[in-house]
């Protein structure tokens, strides 16, 4: 079984940066799916970005298109966002997910992953 565990969140300013990273242990992942959700502070979990295995397609939200880059190094098993001009919005809990299929698209729907993360807050003042 698989375990991911995330790091990286804190505590910023609005207009900072910070590097998110998701450690796999366990179970190889580097042939599939993995993404970035948040769940902001009362609403539901969603998508912020995903990645196919070897890197070949990348999916964004809208929201973050323009300021977040997800990236994943295989050799190492990790998984990393880096977010850039942080805004209040952005302010939520992080989850890491990988999910069991080797494909070329990436799922927005939390349902359609297989094995998340604990989270880690990042919270953005204004």
């Amino acid at each position: 079984q698989v375990q991911l565990v995330e790091s990286g969140g804190g505590l910023v300013q609005a207009g900072d940066s910070l590097r998110l990273s998701c450690a796999a242990s366990g179970r190889a992942v580097s042939i599939y799916t993995m993404a970035w959700f948040r769940q902001p502070p009362g609403k539901e979990r969603e998508f912020v970005a995903g990645i196919t295995w070897s890197a070949g397609r990348t999916n964004y939200a809208d929201a973050v298109r323009a300021r977040f880059t997800i990236s994943r190094d295989d050799t190492k098993s990790m998984m990393y966002l880096q977010m850039n001009s942080l805004t209040p919005e952005d302010t939520a809990v992080y989850y890491c997910t990988v999910r069991w299929k080797r494909e070329v698209t990436v799922p927005i729907h939390p349902n359609e992953y297989d094995v998340w993360g604990q989270g880690t807050q990042v919270t953005v003042s204004a």
